[in-house]
């Protein structure tokens, strides 16, 4: 086999690993469900959220430029989406220990959950694999108090996400 033909297919064999592992959420379905622990080792469930509007927002790493912009700007605002009954949680892959110490940090008033294996992003269609490593998209989804997918947000940018879900929130309550 040549150069070229290896090349091509070492490049066709990394695209299709490094895509993410889809299932698909579609607006208008039930939100898949999750059972995780918090930063506390509380676990939570998506049924612990019925009757409230929620915002789950996955996210690679703690403690990273991004993810800890977007957790500040969601901890920021969050008294205000409070007072729309919006409940905030993060997903990502990193353990408890690591949750504790960036949620400490940070001083988040809401939950990050773990997950270690990566199965609730990969129920969200949110898991990337790239050869080694695996992560959560930067992706987020605002679920409805009967637990109903309203938004997909798939491209999340961290300094202005909170605001839009914020927005968001508010046309769909019916306000201005």
């Amino acid at each position: 086999m040549s150069a070229s033909i290896r090349t091509i297919v070492a490049v066709a064999i990394l695209l299709i690993v490094s895509m993410p592992l889809r299932a698909e959420v579609f607006l208008g379905q039930v939100a898949p469900d999750f059972h995780l622990q918090d930063q506390f080792g509380n676990f939570r469930d998506l049924k612990d959220y019925r009757g409230k509007w929620l915002l789950i927002y996955f996210y690679p790493k703690d403690g990273t430029s991004g993810c800890t912009t977007e957790a500040e700007r969601f901890r920021d605002l969050y008294p205000v989406l409070q007072s729309h009954q919006l409940n905030v949680v993060g997903i990502s892959e990193d353990n408890l220990k690591a949750h504790a110490h960036f949620a400490h940090e940070l001083q988040l008033p809401f939950s990050i959950l773990v997950d270690a294996k990566g199965q609730v992003a990969k129920n969200y269609g949110v898991l990337n694999n790239l050869l080694v490593t695996r992560f959560a998209s930067r992706q987020s989804f605002l679920i409805d108090p009967h637990g109903v997918v309203l938004r997909h947000y798939t491209h999340v940018e961290p300094t202005r996400h909170a605001t839009e879900v914020l927005h968001d929130l508010v046309h769909l309550q019916g306000g201005s």
